[in-house]
């Protein structure tokens, strides 16, 4: 069986595009029996399908800003040690409350933020190369001890070069 270029579809599949074979339509047995589409349905369907994959994408992006301040709110909670009080969970924030507070921003209310984030950042980067540091002074312990345990290993009489030495000095021992 032969497979021409026109057996071959292209399918989008939220966004992973790729060729398949056609797949077999039945035949009809009368034109007539088929009302014509229906435009404003179609439409009306379409619309109602975009509508539901923006609320799919907003809810996800919802949970991930809301995955995002439990984060900084635990590294806030990390870098204050003196308070001994768990990370508040932030609560879920309504659609009502987004579309406000997003229509409230200003520009400066942005820079602020930037630099708040700016500044988070910055703090994060210097827990990271102090704890890279207590990592280093660690690593260096742990050599230290393990040359000084091997020491005694390395001094054993049998890894004298000569064999009478090492009779000798199992002899004696």
């Amino acid at each position: 069986m032969e497979i021409n270029e026109d057996d071959w579809e292209l399918v989008n599949d939220d966004g992973f595009i790729y060729r398949r074979l056609k797949r077999p339509r039945p035949a009809s047995t009368s034109t007539a029996t088929i009302p014509p589409p229906d435009i404003t349905a179609e439409a009306k369907a379409r619309t109602e399908r975009k509508k539901k994959v923006l609320l799919n994408l907003k809810t996800k992006y919802q949970q991930e800003i809301h995955h995002w301040e439990l984060l900084s709110n635990t590294l806030q909670a990390l870098q204050n040690p003196t308070q001994n009080q768990p990370p508040p969970v932030p609560l879920p924030v309504s659609d009502q409350r987004v579309s406000v507070v997003h229509e409230n921003y200003s520009d400066s209310t942005y820079r602020e933020l930037t630099d708040t984030l700016l500044a988070q950042v910055e703090a994060q980067e210097a827990s990271i190369s102090e704890i890279s540091r207590f990592c280093d002074v660690a690593e260096a312990l742990c050599d230290a001890e393990e040359r000084r345990l091997k020491q005694p290993l390395i001094d054993l009489s049998i890894w004298e070069h000569s064999p009478r030495k090492l009779i000798t000095s199992l002899l004696q021992e």
